[in-house]
């Protein structure tokens, strides 16, 4: 199969507001597309990206925040608990970051690149990406959990994609 050239979509682009649609049946395309999402992650020096990131409309994430690399399919959180804030930054909104608040711990439930479904369970850091990438596959951004929306607007005048 010819790889297909994935890059990160920017601020604007109409992908990263799109919803994703579920994985029904894994296959190497699939498992290609992890590769290469972990590739554009790590050369980026980010620790998540998801599918919607770079044009991909089904639900596939990418996260390493440092104690290893998780590939995974369909994730969905299923429980959260307590509170963290955390100054987030994001690949499709280079230089901007913005307090957000999420669960500080999570449980997710998702498959895995075999087809497996996997459960796992995430505090702090790791807990923070997941929720932000799976974010994305539902169409929703970092922007979107700014207080002062003027401020924002300012800085995302230059990032918007023509």
């Amino acid at each position: 199969m010819k790889e297909t050239k994935l890059k990160i979509r920017v601020y604007g682009d109409q992908c990263l507001r799109s919803k994703a649609k579920p994985v029904k049946a894994i296959t190497d395309y699939h498992k290609k597309l992890l590769v290469q999402m972990s590739r554009i992650m790590y050369e980026s020096s980010g620790i998540g990206l998801a599918s919607s990131q770079v044009g991909i409309e089904e639900a596939l994430i990418v996260v390493d925040a440092g104690c290893g690399l998780y590939k995974l399919i369909n994730p969905k959180i299923i429980v959260r608990e307590g509170a963290q804030v955390i100054d987030e930054g994001c690949l499709s909104v280079p230089g901007i970051s913005i307090k957000v608040t999420r669960a500080q711990k999570i449980t997710l439930e998702a498959q895995d690149e075999q087809g497996r479904s996997i459960v796992l369970h995430a505090e702090d850091l790791l807990a923070c990406v997941f929720q932000h990438e799976i974010d994305h596959l539902e169409g929703k951004l970092i922007v979107d959990y700014a207080e002062d929306k003027e401020e924002i607007q300012k800085k995302l005048k230059g990032l918007r994609v023509v």
